[in-house]
Order: structure tokens, then sequence, then C-alpha cells
């Protein structure tokens, strides 16, 4: 039941409160709040637990899965400069994957109960407390469960010595993007590139937040026109 009145205690779990702002949730989670303390999502300690995460622990987690599936093709009979272009193909497909995720899923517009609270746990709270360092990464429970479906879609359309490279390459793309990320919202860029980078995420956030979805590159927002305009951009900082 959608409460017209209700307002968000900070100082209480946030997740199963969202819910209740009904049609004013969107409104209330693109209100960035900058700190760099987190929230606390669940009065449950161990579900709190799952919800937090360093961002060193995805390229110690998953770049053994990488090499490990790249070791699978060449052991069966690719070649290393052949399951380089899979590679290769495979970052490039997560970049779009990216961007749809974050477009189409990400930004889903929602209003019930339950799909603000989802909402808020999969990219909502990002939103509302962008610097909190322990939510900017995947979590590695949920990133696990995805790889599965992940890996069975990539079986399905290709063929059994290239499906481990392929899916490698998806996922060094994926540990490329979190890592990245990370580095946007509280790395401090010296060249121009990453000050680039880091300028065009935050403008995200800040400023025009449905532009501006990808987060390794530029490139789909360019292709599919969500490219924000240069004098919306701000001053990186």
């Amino acid at each position: 039941m959608i409460m017209q009145d209700f307002s968000v205690d900070l100082d209480k779990p946030l997740v199963f409160q969202v819910g209740h702002l009904g049609e004013r949730y969107q409104e209330w989670v693109h209100q960035p709040i900058v700190s760099k303390e987190g929230p606390r999502f669940f009065a449950n300690d161990f579900l709190e637990f799952l919800t937090r995460t360093k961002w060193w622990a995805i390229p110690v987690i998953w770049l053994p899965v990488v090499c490990w599936c790249l070791t699978m093709s060449v052991g069966m009979g690719h070649t290393i400069p052949e399951v380089t272009v899979m590679v290769v193909f495979g970052i490039s497909l997560w970049t779009l994957i990216e961007y749809i995720i974050h477009r189409f899923l990400f930004h889903i517009e929602t209003r019930s109960y339950w799909g603000n609270t989802a909402h808020y746990l999969l990219h909502g709270c990002h939103h509302k407390h962008p610097m909190d360092g322990l939510r900017l990464v995947f979590p590695p429970v949920p990133a696990a469960i995805l790889c599965i479906l992940f890996w069975n879609l990539v079986k399905l359309t290709a063929t059994r010595s290239t499906t481990p490279a392929l899916f490698g390459g998806g996922l060094l793309g994926y540990v490329v993007y979190d890592c990245t990320h990370y580095y946007l919202h509280h790395g401090q860029p010296y060249n121009n590139s990453a000050k680039s980078l880091k300028k065009y995420h935050l403008n995200h956030h800040f400023r025009i937040q449905n532009k501006g979805f990808g987060i390794t590159s530029s490139l789909w927002d360019i292709v599919f026109g969500t490219l924000p305009h240069t004098k919306t951009l701000g001053k990186c900082s």
C-alpha cells in the first residue's frame, strides 16, 4: 500500500521504506546525497553484509575466472591470436550490454511498492548516494548468478570451443567496467581522457540523468543519440 504522505527516515534501514514513496520515488531517488558514508539498507546484519563490496574484490574474484576461460579455449585447439580476437569481440559486446542495461533496466521508471524497492536495490541507491564506496561495484553473489545465465546464452550462439573465450572476454569487459566505474567516482585522474570520462559520468549523476549511459565509453551514447550536449557538461572535480 502506497502512503501518500510518507517520508523516508534516513536514520533507519532504507530498502523497505522507499517503496512507500509511490510516484514520488523517482524524484526522491534522483536528488543525490553526496556523502562517503553509505546508508543502512537492512536491519538484518547478514543481508546488510551482502550489499557491501570492496572494489578490489571484483578483479580478485573474476580475473582468475577470465584466465580459466581463455585457457579452456586454447586447450580445445584455438591459437592465441584467435582467442585474442574472441576476447576483443566479447569486450565489445559487453560495452553494448553495459549501455542497454544501464539505459533500459537501471533507469526504468517505477511507481509500485515492489517496483520502487527493486529499483532502489538495483541502481536507485547509487543515484541517491553516488559516493557510497561499498555499493559502487556489483556484489559477487548476484554477479555469479548472472554469469551462469550469460554463459548459457553464449553457449546457445557459439561453438563449444569458442564459448569460453567469448564469455571470458565479456567477463573481462565487466571487470574493466566495474573498476572504471569505481575510479570515476573516487579516483583523481591526471590525464585528459580519464578526466573527460569522469566529467562525462558525473554529469550523468548531477546534471542530466536521462543521457550519458555509457561508463567505459560514450560510443553507444553517440550511436543511439543519448550523448549529452557539450554545454551541459560540468567541470571535473
